[in-house]
């Protein structure tokens, strides 16, 4: 089967899967015992820690791992609001992030939180001066994705980093999509905390990552817990760790040509589905944008209807964000850049990943193409 949904999660890598078993076999030890064998796993686990803050340019006392990109964004929101909710209680994020923050976000507005909800234009982006406009004495807290998971578009982090700075408001962005596709360097960015997950690198699933500056305060969200400096309960995963940090460290290292390799990759489907004339629209910022994802709207079908003919011929594609699919409401980024219900609902996304070659994506455009031509008739 051909795959284009990198974006929802990605095969392991040969090198995150030896050292997995490498790190399984012989550091198998808890981190938190004191023998030997758990001061041996300790060591690895604080190796990993470093590698990790270096990729990122941030401090290794801020790294705190945990079990993928959803808990490290609740984790890292409710840690930090709790700890500064004697300075005010205006929450700031937008319209469009990811399920497990939009959804949390909603859960704080019933704790007494007041949360700004920050509009986007057609592309998927933010207005700067509406941030702006909306900080107020009583803002402790912003959350702004780097970049959206449906339809790619990036956000203009460094700048939002410097505006909240400047205001004094602490700044998380959800990095799962970003982090190993473009550069993220949380000090050029200012960005104070942000969430990354090893199974969109080619990494092991049920493990993350969250990083908290540590000059940001923060409570512990499960009182007495003992892991991860209090972060977090629950014996640390040291192999997967072991396997993450290593997917990050080559992903990394060949950020550069991989992201030329997939914008080209990209080009060259919206040159095929442009040449062709096809009913679709490409969604999304035309140039603020990952490389990897590309948002589309097949005119007049259901985008469920498009994956399940594409799964057909052998194709998969999916119809969102992995953590939205089987939900009836038409996707939520949609309706955000301003599609009417109906139209939200022919949306369809494709990932590119490491494996993809023009090949796939020829014949993608063909079973596209047929697709269309199938519902015209």
């Amino acid at each position: 089967m051909i795959y284009f949904d990198y974006a929802a999660t990605t095969p392991m890598s040969k090198e995150a899967l030896h050292a997995y078993t490498e790190a399984a076999t012989s550091y198998f030890g808890n981190s938190s015992s004191l023998h030997d064998i758990g001061s041996a796993a300790n060591r690895l686990l604080d190796i990993c820690r470093k590698e990790l803050a270096a990729l990122i340019h941030g401090d290794e006392r801020g790294i705190y791992f945990t079990s993928g990109g959803t808990e490290s964004n609740i984790l890292a929101v409710h840690s930090i609001i709790q700890a500064h909710r004697h300075k005010g209680n205006h929450l700031i994020t937008t319209a469009t992030e990811h399920a497990s923050l939009y959804h949390l976000f909603q859960q704080l507005e019933t704790e007494g939180y007041d949360v700004t909800y920050l509009p986007v234009d057609r592309f998927g982006l933010i207005d700067i001066e509406e941030l702006e406009h909306a900080i107020t004495p009583r803002t402790i807290f912003a959350s702004i994705h780097h970049a959206n998971p449906e339809i790619g578009t990036v956000q203009p982090i460094q700048e939002i980093g410097k505006r909240l700075r400047q205001h004094g408001v602490i700044f998380h962005s959800d990095c799962v999509q970003t982090f190993g596709k473009i550069h993220v360097d949380v000090q050029a960015m200012c960005i104070d905390s942000l969430s990354i997950s090893a199974h969109k690198i080619y990494g092991p699933k049920g493990v993350g990552a969250v990083y908290i500056d540590p000059r940001i305060k923060w409570n512990a969200c499960f009182p007495n817990a003992t892991h991860e400096y209090g972060f977090r309960p629950g014996t640390v995963n040291v192999p997967g760790i072991a396997s993450f940090v290593t997917a990050a460290q080559h992903i990394c290292a060949d950020l550069i040509n991989e992201q030329t390799r997939l914008e080209q990759l990209r080009q060259y489907f919206i040159s095929l589905i442009h040449e062709k004339r096809l009913p679709i629209t490409i969604e999304g910022h035309p140039e603020a944008h990952l490389p990897n994802i590309i948002g589309l709207s097949v005119q007049g079908i259901e985008g469920q209807y498009t994956m399940l003919e594409c799964n057909r011929h052998g194709i998969a594609i999916s119809t969102g964000s992995a953590c939205q699919i089987g939900k009836q409401a038409p996707s939520r980024t949609m309706l955000a850049i301003g599609k009417e219900k109906e139209e939200a609902k022919q949306f369809v996304r494709i990932s590119f990943g490491r494996f993809t070659t023009v090949a796939e994506i020829d014949r993608l455009v063909a079973v596209l193409e047929e697709i269309c031509q199938h519902r015209k008739g």
